[in-house]
């Protein structure tokens, strides 16, 4: 239930990002100035698609998977594909997160505070994630 929370809290926040980005947000509010350097920098695309579009489909398909681990048929053990989808995703998606602070940082030079709360939260459901799946491995799991 806590990653689908996470999940829920990362896509408001990319939703949010991606409005900004397609102009239904005229103003985003930061605070720093930070948040509009990255979003309208040349890296806030990756492949052609908007970061934060890839945020908003990824924080939904860690929602759907988390609500999808949680029914009876895949929450006993062993670990369900759900589960296992869901931690290779959050472990993706960590990664992705790593190398977009490191443009932040380095590159743009500027923070964008949305995007810092976004790989934190990314981090805690790859943990969260991780952790459940090795306890069900091990017969830990939650019972039907």
């Amino acid at each position: 239930m806590a990653i689908a929370l996470l999940s829920l809290a990362g896509f408001f926040i990319a939703a949010y990002l991606y409005l900004y980005k397609i102009g239904k947000i005229g103003v985003i509010a930061c605070g720093t100035g930070g948040c509009e350097t990255v979003q309208l920098s040349e890296y806030s695309r990756f492949m052609g698609i908007d970061v934060a579009l890839i945020g908003v489909i990824g924080y939904a398909v860690m929602l759907g998977l988390a609500l999808l681990a949680l029914q009876p048929r895949f929450s006993a053990p062993p670990p369900r594909w759900p589960s296992r989808l869901l931690v290779w995703l959050s472990a993706g998606s960590v990664l992705f997160a790593l190398y977009l602070t490191y443009l932040e940082l380095f590159v743009i030079k500027a923070i964008c505070r949305y995007c810092v709360v976004s790989a934190v939260i990314v981090t805690v459901i790859f943990l969260l994630a991780a952790t459940d799946f090795r306890r069900g491995r091990r017969g830990g799991g939650v019972v039907p």
